[in-house]
């Protein structure tokens, strides 16, 4: 039985209460007349979750945050707790982007501890790993992206085949670069055989393609046989672009 594809669109920090009413508004009616299975998110700036989770109400677009924190409350100054997001009905957490890593110094024993909460909280967390330029031009893309999420299934056990895996090479994200379908795939391949050593159920597990997809090439990152769907970054904030990638999305499920 085929994987359902998820596109999931990040907002990172864009977004407006007028550009975000205006966004969905557009994504719904052009959702209206789409057919085939495709479950679709959108992860939102937390000051936004109240906003969004009504303007998304009654619709297929689930609402999914950027972060959420590895404590369960207390002293922990600008920070939301898995909880909090679950009760403006967050269905998907973002945990482990690379700009997380990047500029807030997170650790992989910190992404796996985000995973866990998550996941406690009836969220599903969606772990992304990637590497650098730097480590893909040493050879160093599987031993970096087995190691990234070594550290979420030794945390999280036998809940592992309820996450989500993004694949988001680093180099290739906001940089108008993007991997080859083939490049893609090749660490998907790696990363599904990971989830096949650790858990069994591997094929519960979809693996999104997460570096620059747009509507023009995401028709062929999703036909790869291990690619179940992307992670969107600036694409996902322009409705015509989003909803391609969608329709790609449902014309490679079949």
């Amino acid at each position: 039985m085929a994987r359902t594809k998820l596109i999931a669109g990040n907002w990172k920090m864009n977004g407006s209460l007028a550009a975000n009413e205006a966004l969905l508004g557009a994504l719904r009616a052009g959702l209206e007349g789409q057919q085939g299975a495709c479950t679709v998110a959108v992860a939102v700036p937390a000051p936004y979750l109240a906003q969004v989770q009504s303007l998304v109400a009654g619709s297929a677009i689930q609402l999914a945050a950027q972060d959420v924190s590895q404590h369960d409350g207390g002293a922990y100054t600008g920070e939301a707790s898995a909880t909090m997001l679950r009760e403006f009905g967050t269905r998907y957490v973002l945990v482990g982007h690379s700009e997380r890593r990047q500029y807030h110094g997170e650790s992989d024993a910190a992404v796996a501890a985000k995973a866990q909460k998550a996941l406690a909280a009836g969220i599903t967390p969606i772990v992304c790993v990637g590497e650098t330029l730097a480590e893909r031009e040493a050879g160093q893309t599987m031993d970096v992206v087995r190691r990234q999420l070594a550290a979420v299934v030794h945390t999280n056990g036998h809940c592992i085949s309820e996450i989500v895996v993004a694949y988001e090479p680093v180099w290739a994200i906001g940089t108008g670069r993007t991997a080859t379908p083939q490049q893609a795939q090749e660490v998907h391949a790696v990363l599904r055989a990971q989830l096949a050593a650790a858990t069994g159920q591997a094929d519960r597990v979809p693996l999104l393609y997460g570096g620059s997809m747009n509507a023009a090439n995401a028709a062929e990152l999703l036909a790869q046989a291990d690619i179940d769907g992307g992670l969107v970054g600036g694409a996902s904030l322009k409705a015509q672009d989003f909803l391609q990638i969608i329709a790609a999305a449902r014309a490679t499920q079949a």
